[in-house]
């Protein structure tokens, strides 16, 4: 499984040569409506079983939570079940915040 800081998904967003990855965010419904990177796709970690079937097996996903220690173990059952470009979001999105967007809401 591959580990991407906020400030590389920041710069593969902004560009527009390269497809954007699916952003799978596994935190749970409050802490999204709280914050959440935009176009991110919502499922919290105890559905990613049953919901996987809504991601392609083949498209990169970045797999996004609050510090990026549930999104890794998303990651590992991700890779588990086949999926060949999983990417875990190191540091989540208080990483983002740090690296990326000072005015990201923090909790």
């Amino acid at each position: 499984m591959e580990q991407m800081r906020s400030q590389q998904l920041a710069e593969w967003l902004a560009d527009d040569s390269r497809k954007k990855p699916v952003m799978l965010d596994v935190r749970q419904p409050w802490e999204f409506a709280l914050c959440h990177l935009p176009g991110s796709l919502h499922i919290p970690m105890h559905l990613v079983p049953l919901r996987s079937n809504e991601l392609k097996r083949d498209e990169p996903v970045v797999v996004i939570c609050h510090h990026g220690w549930r999104s890794k173990q998303v990651a590992m059952f991700l890779e588990q079940q086949g999926f060949t470009a999983v990417i875990n979001l190191e540091g989540g999105v208080a990483g983002w915040a740090d690296q990326v967007d000072a005015d990201f809401p923090r909790y």
